[in-house]
């Protein structure tokens, strides 16, 4: 029997990150459930095994060198990271009133904890036969959208908003320099979905939210890499 794909989430241990895992586990997959919150961790598994999930949980502090540094010892093989945890830094976040530290904190996670968790996976993921790996953002980083304004663009976000152009960014640079390789990276976004980020505003529900993730971790071979995508397709920048 060939060995079951295995694949990291991270922020998992709720929300869309949960889903994901979830929806992955339903593949067959095994799924590293990434959280800091030892209980919240716990508890993720223990659901996710009740439900037939072969879930594991994984300490994982993405704002910590260490904490990722260890994550990445803990696992034999890896096929598949998705970026998930995030944070918005709070609201308001009008340019004119933030905090420069509440900018500092937004990226240290959104962007760097990123970088600091893929750069420590990779050379587990070098070693798959299908890496891939999936950042999930959001429609609110895309400056084609933002300029052209609407009701669909989000409030004035100064943190958070553009953490997230700067991970689309980031993920251009990464499938550039991967270019040549099996693994395929891309940025994805949930839609408006009601968790606790938002207030529990959004008006699609986490196992919605999970869908593009999960697609954008089942790529084939021949799937794009450096993209941007929702569940309708392609995202303009």
């Amino acid at each position: 029997m060939s060995e079951p794909t295995i694949a990291l989430v991270t922020g998992a241990n709720k929300g869309i990150g949960y889903e994901i895992a979830a929806g992955l586990g339903a593949l067959g997959w095994r799924v590293g459930v990434g959280a800091r919150d030892e209980a919240r961790r716990e508890a993720a598994v223990e659901k996710l095994r009740a439900a037939g999930v072969d879930a594991f949980g994984v300490p994982l502090d993405v704002t910590d060198d260490e904490s990722a540094a260890a994550a990445a010892r803990q696992l034999d093989r890896l096929d598949v990271l998705v970026n998930n945890a995030a944070i918005t830094g709070g609201m308001p976040q009008t340019p004119t009133t933030v905090d420069p530290a509440t900018m500092r904190t937004v990226v240290e996670t959104n962007v760097i904890g990123v970088i600091r968790v893929t750069n420590a996976m990779l050379p587990l993921l070098r070693r798959s036969p299908r890496p891939r790996i999936v950042n999930m953002s959001s429609t609110v980083g895309s400056l084609t959208r933002q300029a052209a304004g609407g009701d669909d663009t989000g409030p004035i976000s100064a943190a958070y908003a553009p953490s997230k152009t700067f991970l689309n960014a980031v993920t251009v640079q990464y499938a550039k320099e991967l270019h040549g390789t099996n693994i395929l990276i891309n940025a994805g976004c949930p839609g408006y979905t009601a968790t606790d980020l938002n207030a529990f505003r959004g008006f699609r529900t986490p196992e919605q939210g999970a869908q593009i993730a999960i697609r954008l971790a089942t790529l084939p071979d021949d799937g794009p890499t450096g993209g941007f995508f929702d569940d309708d397709g392609e995202i303009p920048w």
